[in-house]
């Protein structure tokens, strides 16, 4: 069978489980008592450990093992997480990741990892430096000996013993393989992938590790405690291609007392060969009176297991380009439909337009949300990496992220990684003190980095903001006139946002010494840069003495977005329906001028006055004229501003079209539509009004 159709599926699957396995290391290391977390590490490094074997990727499955038989120790109380432990293991995750990414580069996932592999094994024999482990983790591991078919330990037949005693169902499950089977080892790992969903495997015979590397015959049996019904488990296994038979036999605590003397009396015998399974149905002479309980498999069961993997297909993005550019089109011949329809006045022609117009809205909503992904998947593996840049600088830090739900666009989220990697580098080591000087400056001593992404307008802004030393003006212009950056009076004219800027200047840094962490500067022109090319912008807020905060703005790159409509002179523009608050109309009394600066009272507060004729230099309207204006206030983030507009429209849902290369950037526009009428409307961008 050729695995290369496969690829491309386990390598998705590889990275979700090696994901999961750094979260829940993470949240172990925060509790190193909750076995729980460890079950759930355990099995997700066995799943990656079968998958990487069926898919014959060696040395990844061998390196997942050690690290299995490591969490089969903990798991089992044999051990305790210590840091040389958690380092060990988290050293193993980074080789693993870099064996997938070689895989996914088409390579054959090979690696040196010797001495991560003599790390564990030290543990695992209690030789390992960080001292000396428990006298029962020296045992040798399951690989080493082959225990018998239902031979359990004392804390296994505890579990299933106690789980029968809280309501558990605790199973003793036979299946046999084809004999025509050219996969056993994949029929195999298809049967524990099928159980693991709903259940906890305690023991099985072979070994898993045989099982996977096909050392056994055509049988293998397992002990299984799941909420689940014997029989739908038996319809599942079965519905399971080139597998002949599966027995389920439920277990209360008589039965298991005897099966379990039963393969104590006969381990001798049964511990020799590997092929010992095909003896093992000697074991269950309890499920004699149990067998007429299984009955004739059904059609019902069947179906939902085959459903469940293809609920997912994954499409070319370009693919997806070019059905939004299709449906913009759409869009826009709708908006004309509409307008014809109710010029001509014909009923038939309107119920139609209706109609379509509906379906096309449902339409819309699904094509947007094709391309939408939650920024978490940028943000799941930051936590981590905090962890190790906190204990490679001695630092304590605290990352609280808050509105990962937020949505951007794919390509957008493909490329903001590395620019939040750094800045958040650069927040760890150089914006964070260290414990001594927090102390000493009266702070905790764990510092505190908020990573936060949220919506305004047709923009999503990501800020990474740090309780350290924050950035001192003088320092920075001292700098930056040293390296000719600047000038001194230049710098003299300069105000606080612009000093800050100077960050973003190449090859400029602050840094006392440059590490290989990160150098406050040093490289922030490449970040501005990249953010620059998704046609967002980073700007610095920073107290000094209390912290920094770098403010990324991202477009969404929607081409469809709801807006209202409005009209300055001859002139139609569109105002993003997501950044606008309320819509009013102002007396001109009420507009004030404080300190050079336009403002009305707006629910009690003072917000500043726009004038849009002002600010494009429209030819036939202007607002100063006007005893009364329609205002529209528009927010970003907590700031509000109210722009004067001639007259609203309504609203409507519009294209988004870029400018294209021939014009240039031009402020407060963030591109244009086609309307119904066939006119075009630029579309504002609000968050450039608000400063």
């Amino acid at each position: 069978m050729d695995m290369n159709q496969y690829l491309s599926m386990f390598i998705d699957e590889s990275n979700d489980h090696l994901q999961s396995l750094n979260e829940n290391m993470l949240q172990l290391e925060g509790s190193p008592e909750d076995l729980g977390i460890v079950q759930v590490i355990f099995r997700s490094a066995h799943t990656l450990k079968g998958m990487a074997a069926t898919m014959g990727f060696e040395d990844l499955a061998s390196l997942t093992h050690k690290m299995e038989n490591v969490l089969d120790l903990v798991r089992n109380e044999k051990l305790k997480m210590q840091d040389f432990i958690f380092d060990t293991l988290f050293k193993s995750l980074d080789a693993l990741e870099n064996m997938v990414q070689d895989i996914t580069g088409g390579g054959e996932g090979k690696a040196d990892v010797s001495s991560i592999v003599a790390s564990l094994q030290a543990i695992e024999s209690g030789e390992w430096t960080g001292g000396t482990a428990p006298a029962a983790a020296v045992s040798p591991s399951p690989s080493t000996v082959t225990p018998s078919a239902v031979e359990l330990d004392e804390f296994q037949y505890s579990v299933l013993d106690q789980s029968i005693a809280e309501g558990h169902r605790v199973l003793y499950i036979e299946v046999l393989v084809s004999e025509q089977s050219q996969l056993k080892g994949v029929r195999a790992y298809m049967v524990f992938d099928l159980l693991e969903r709903s259940g906890e495997i305690v023991k099985s015979f072979p070994t898993v590790q045989d099982i996977e590397q096909e050392r056994f015959e055509r049988s293998f049996s397992l002990y299984y405690i799941t909420t689940k019904e014997a029989q739908e488990l038996e319809k599942g296994i079965m519905s399971i291609s080139e597998i002949e038979s599966a027995k389920v036999i439920q277990l209360d605590q008589e039965t298991l007392q005897q099966m379990t003397n039963q393969a104590a009396a006969t381990a001798e015998v049964e511990v020799v060969p590997v092929p010992a399974p095909v003896d093992a149905p000697a074991v269950p002479n309890s499920s004699s009176k149990e067998e007429p309980k299984k009955p004739a498999a059904t059609k019902t069961a069947a179906p939902k297991q085959a459903a469940a993997p293809s609920r997912t297909i994954r499409v070319d993005i370009e693919r997806l380009d070019v059905l939004m550019n299709l449906f913009s089109e759409l869009l826009i011949d709708r908006s004309r439909l509409e307008q014809l329809a109710s010029e001509t006045g014909n009923n038939d022609l309107s119920d139609t337009v209706a109609h379509l117009s509906r379906v096309s809205t449902d339409l819309q909503n699904i094509v947007l949300k094709l391309r939408m992904v939650p920024v978490d998947t940028v943000f799941n593996r930051f936590p981590r990496m905090i962890r190790d840049l906190a204990k490679t600088l001695d630092k304590k830090i605290d990352l609280v992220i808050s509105g990962a739900e937020t949505e951007l666009d794919r390509t957008v989220i493909d490329e903001i990684g590395d620019p939040l990697v750094h800045l958040l580098r650069n927040a760890v080591d150089h914006g964070v003190e260290s414990i001594a000087e927090r102390v000493a400056a009266g702070k905790p001593e764990m510092g505190t980095v908020n990573l936060r992404a949220f919506h305004s307008g047709n923009h999503v802004f990501i800020e990474i903001e740090d309780d350290g030393k924050g950035i001192y003006r003088d320092n920075l212009l001292k700098t930056a006139i040293k390296r000719g950056v600047v000038t001194e009076e230049q710098g003299a004219k300069m105000s606080d946002d612009e000093v800050n800027q100077l960050l973003f200047a190449p090859g400029f840094s602050t840094a006392d010494k440059i590490s290989d962490i990160s150098g406050r500067g040093v490289g922030l022109d490449v970040v501005k840069s990249k953010i620059t090319s998704l046609g967002g912008n980073v700007t610095i807020h920073s107290t000094p003495g209390k912290g920094t905060n770098f403010s990324v703005q991202l477009p969404l790159t929607l081409s469809i977005i709801a807006a209202m409509l409005v009209r300055l002179g001859s002139e139609k523009y569109a105002v993003p329906l997501s950044s606008i608050v309320e819509t009013a109309i102002v007396q001109r009394e009420q507009v004030r001028n404080i300190h050079g600066n336009k403002m009305i009272t707006f629910r009690e507060s003072l917000v500043p006055y726009l004038s849009l004729s002002e600010v494009f230099g429209v030819p036939d309207f202007n607002d100063a004229d006007e005893q009364e204006t329609e205002i529209v206030v528009i927010r970003k983030g907590e700031r509000l501003a109210a722009v004067a507009v001639e007259e609203f429209i309504g609203q409507s849902e519009i294209v988004l079209k870029s400018m294209g290369t021939y014009l240039p950037a031009i402020e407060g526009i963030s591109g244009a539509t086609i309307l119904g009428d066939g006119q075009v409307a630029l579309i504002l961008d609000p968050n450039a009004f608000i400063k």
